[in-house]
């Protein structure tokens, strides 16, 4: 039997959908156009009004917007859409989301991935299951193709992850 014990926090919660969000044609599209569409615009306008009006001091301050624009939008656009996800959840889904988990693949229960939650007990047929990903930090096995137990390495607590991983995939493979 394979188990492995974590706690999964708010930043775990945090990192899996920044993942998700920067792999996402629409945010990088919106990070391109302010960190280059944006301020090329703006440097036009300064450079426009330093020909036709001569004023120096204006297309500076105009460039300087422009470049401060480039460097800071992009990073409160990240801030913001931190700040959302939180926002997402009730502090009773919170509670029931973040904690421990335990995660065991049982042989003598071979059609499921039990998992233990602050939420409660819960199985997962494996043939239910999409594909495991290992990350820098962490390792997702994903439920559907939006939705993933994200294991972060840092904080297993009891268990072999590497070992458990492995298992899981060769589990999800079988069903498939």
């Amino acid at each position: 039997m394979l188990e492995i014990e974590y706690e999964f926090r708010e930043q775990d919660l945090i990192h899996f959908n920044e993942l998700r969000l920067s792999q996402s044609g629409e945010m990088q599209k919106n990070i391109r156009k302010h960190r280059l569409i944006i301020p090329a615009i703006m440097t036009l306008l300064a450079f426009f009004n330093y020909i036709y009006y001569g004023d120096k001091m204006s297309a500076g301050y105009v460039l300087l917007f422009a470049l401060l624009w480039a460097i800071f939008a992009p990073k409160i656009m990240i801030w913001d859409m931190r700040r959302q996800i939180l926002t997402n959840y009730t502090d009773k889904e919170k509670v029931n989301m973040f904690g421990t988990y335990t995660l065991t693949i049982d042989p003598a229960n071979p059609k499921f991935l039990l998992e233990k939650s602050p939420s409660g007990k819960h199985k997962m047929a494996w043939e239910d299951l999409v594909r495991v990903e290992y990350g820098n930090r962490y390792v997702y096995i994903y439920i559907d193709l939006s939705t993933a137990l994200v294991i972060p390495v840092e904080t297993v607590k009891k268990g072999n992850l590497e070992q458990f991983a492995e298992q899981a995939e060769k589990m999800i493979e079988r069903a498939a």
